[in-house]
C-alpha cells in the first residue's frame, strides 16, 4: 500500500516540506505522498486522531503545534523529551513516536557562516523552535546563550532548561551590541509587512543575524539586518537540514542536501550560493 506523509500546522500554505520531500521520494523511487494539512490548535486532537485512523506514515509539525502535541503521542525521544517540542512524528508499526529534528537541522545551517563558539548568542522567542534550537546549540558547545521573549516568564523558564539567562526583549535591545549571534525564532517574518521582532538599531556590524523563516528567503528582520552590517542567515539550510533528519527517520535514506537548497532557495526567486 502507497505510504503517506503530512505536515500540519496554522498557517500551512507558505509550507515547501510537500514539495521538497515528493521531491526525495522521487529522486529515491519511493512510492509515497506528502500533504499539507491546516490544523487550528482547538483541532488539534481531533486532527492527530484523524491522522492515525487514515494510516499516516510520519508527519512533521510547525506552528503552533510543537509543544501541545506532546501528550497526544505513544512515545518521545529523549531529546525531544529535554526540548519539550515535538517537530518530526514517526510511525514505527505500533507507536507514533515524537522527535525534533530543528535546533540540528538549524546548527548545520549556522556552521556554514563564520560563528565562533565564544560568541554570546541571542534567541528572540521562547517557543519549541527556539527551545529545540537553544538546545542544539548548548550540544553543540555554545555556552553563553540568552533569551529574550515578549512574555518574560516563557524566556526565563526556557533560560533555566538550558543554563541560560533571561532578558526582556526592552532590554535586549538595549545590549545587542553585545551578542555576536542573534536568531529569530518567532513566527514575525511570515509576512513582510509585519513589524520587526526587536529593533536592530543597536547591533553591531559583522553579527550573525539568522532567521528561521524561509519564506520569503529575506524576511523584514534578514533585510534590516543586512543594512546594518550584519552576515544574514535565512531559514532554508535549517528547512532543509531538519526535513533531510526527519526523511532519513522515515525510509533510512540519506537525501541529497545541498541539491534542496538551491532547489527551494530558486524556487523562492533567490540565487543559491554553496557556502
Amino acid at each position: 500500500m502507497k505510504k503517506w506523509y503530512a505536515v500540519i500546522g496554522e498557517p500551512i500554505a507558505h509550507s515547501l516540506s510537500p514539495y521538497m520531500h515528493e521531491t526525495w521520494f522521487k529522486e529515491h523511487g519511493i512510492d509515497a505522498a506528502y500533504i499539507p494539512v491546516q490544523v487550528k490548535p482547538a483541532d488539534l486532537e481531533k486532527a492527530f486522531f484523524a491522522l492515525k485512523t487514515l494510516g499516516v506514515s510520519g508527519f512533521n509539525i510547525t506552528l503552533p503545534h510543537k509543544e501541545s502535541i506532546l501528550p497526544l503521542l505513544d512515545h518521545i525521544d529523549e531529546t525531544a523529551s529535554a526540548m519539550n517540542a515535538v517537530n518530526t512524528v514517526v510511525f514505527d508499526g505500533e507507536n507514533y513516536v515524537g522527535f525534533n529534528t530543528d535546533g540540528d537541522g538549524f546548527v548545520q545551517s549556522l556552521f556554514a557562516a563564520p560563528v565562533k563558539l565564544s560568541a554570546r548568542v541571542l534567541v528572540i522567542g521562547a517557543g519549541g523552535a527556539a527551545r529545540g534550537i537553544s538546545y542544539a546549540l548548548k550540544r553543540s558547545g555554545f555556552s553563553d546563550i540568552v533569551i529574550a521573549n515578549r512574555t518574560i516568564a516563557r524566556a526565563e523558564e526556557l533560560a533555566r532548561d538550558i543554563g541560560g539567562s533571561a532578558m526582556t526583549l526592552a532590554d535586549a535591545e538595549k545590549s545587542l551590541g553585545d551578542f555576536g549571534i542573534i536568531i529569530q525564532t518567532t513566527s514575525v517574518g511570515l509576512s513582510t509587512d509585519q513589524a520587526l521582532p526587536i529593533s536592530l538599531e543597536n547591533v553591531k556590524s559583522g553579527t550573525i543575524a539568522a532567521d528561521i523563516i524561509y519564506n520569503p528567503l529575506e524576511t523584514p528582520f534578514l533585510i534590516k539586518a543586512k543594512e546594518q552590517g550584519c552576515h544574514t542567515v535565512n531559514g532554508v539550510g535549517m528547512f532543509v537540514g531538519q526535513g533531510a533528519i526527519a526523511f532519513e527517520k522515515w525510509t533510512g535514506i540519506k537525501p541529497d542536501m545541498e541539491k534542496m537548497k538551491e532547489l527551494i532557495t530558486n524556487k523562492l526567486g533567490g540565487q543559491y550560493v554553496n557556502k
